[in-house]
């Protein structure tokens, strides 16, 4: 199946697993997804990830790990939601100003830069913008 926005289809499949209560997700890997997943790590958003190559399969897929806190009859995901920015339809772009703040600064953005792809905090650090991926909190 071809998909037209592999981000959001990253993203759809990581919040329709936490909705419904998952521990893993597996989504078809590519070096942006890596990336996002690897600042989702950082940040605290998810336990852990894991590139799988399968036997008789063309292509890699990761395993992301939700993260929840609390114990098992109360527990709760620490991701509330993720949101895509830009699309292939309609691309956002956003200079080293106007970068945005997710809820307060409670959340973070993901943007795609010249230097890589960082979250917004670490895009205001070296001055740098760019197309904003992704909002996560």
């Amino acid at each position: 199946m071809t998909v037209s926005d592999p981000i959001a289809d990253m993203l759809t499949r990581i919040r329709n697993a936490v909705m419904a209560g998952h521990q893993t997700v597996t989504v078809p890997s590519s070096k942006i997804k890596v990336a996002i997943v690897q600042i989702l790590e950082k940040e605290g958003y998810i336990e852990g990830f894991e590139e799988l190559a399968t036997e008789g399969q063309p292509f890699k897929t990761i395993r992301i790990h939700i993260k929840y806190s609390g114990e098992r009859r109360q527990r709760r995901p620490v991701l509330t939601d993720l949101k895509r920015v830009s699309r292939p339809g309609r691309r956002v772009y956003a200079s080293r100003q106007e970068i945005p703040w997710v809820r307060s600064g409670i959340g973070i953005s993901i943007l795609s830069t010249p230097k890589g792809v960082m979250t917004g905090q670490r895009a205001r650090q070296l001055g740098v913008g760019g197309e904003v991926l992704c909002e996560i909190w």
